[in-house]
């Protein structure tokens, strides 16, 4: 089974990415934020969730790995999953490998796209043209993810390093281009 962490700050093109790959690979794309998107607006656990999110900030780990479990096990029959947006903390990833564990499987692989920050702003102020998310909009909001994504989500690239499993891609170019890196270091794997 392929199992591929998708991984970069807001902006550097994993949902863009992670279409590719699916498509390529035959693969699952779970992306924790349309999964938390797609909760029930009127639920409590939506509610907590875009709590959380409005202002940049991460959903607790528990909430969001309970909602992982239950999305994963949406596809028993997947050929492999590309984990998008998850893990974002080292504890996240921790209960991924030993959910995997579980089912006999581990993660194959960590992508980290590698974008300045600089870019990262432009890409989200483009994206917000087009997508409808109004926190891709607000320069506030948007600084704040990205120093979220500097100061809890960015160490865990150093525990799948630990692990031999991540590989570093250089996420500026043509989306071709980082396709092409991105399919590279896959099938090295």
């Amino acid at each position: 089974m392929l199992n591929i962490v998708l991984f970069g700050p807001p902006g550097a093109g994993k949902g863009t990415q992670s279409e590719r790959l699916k498509s390529k690979y035959g693969l699952v794309h779970i992306s924790t934020g349309d999964v938390f998107r797609a909760l029930d607006p009127e639920s409590d656990l939506a509610k907590l969730a875009k709590s959380y999110s409005d202002k940049g900030n991460l959903v607790p780990d528990d909430i969001t790995i309970e909602i992982l479990e239950a999305e994963v096990l949406k596809h028993p029959d997947a050929k492999g999953v590309i984990y998008d947006g998850f893990p974002r903390t080292t504890a996240q990833a921790e209960a991924l490998d030993n959910f995997l564990a579980k089912k006999g499987t581990s993660v194959s692989v960590m992508l980290s796209l590698v974008v300045p920050e600089d870019e990262l702003k432009t890409r989200l102020i483009e994206r917000a043209k087009v997508s409808g998310r109004p926190d891709d909009a607000d320069p506030e909001i948007i600084q704040n993810r990205i120093n979220t994504y500097n100061n809890s989500t960015a160490p865990v690239a150093e525990f799948y390093r630990g692990q031999n499993k991540l590989s570093e891609i250089n996420g500026v170019g043509t989306i071709n281009d980082i396709s092409e890196r991105l399919y590279a270091a896959i099938d090295k794997n």
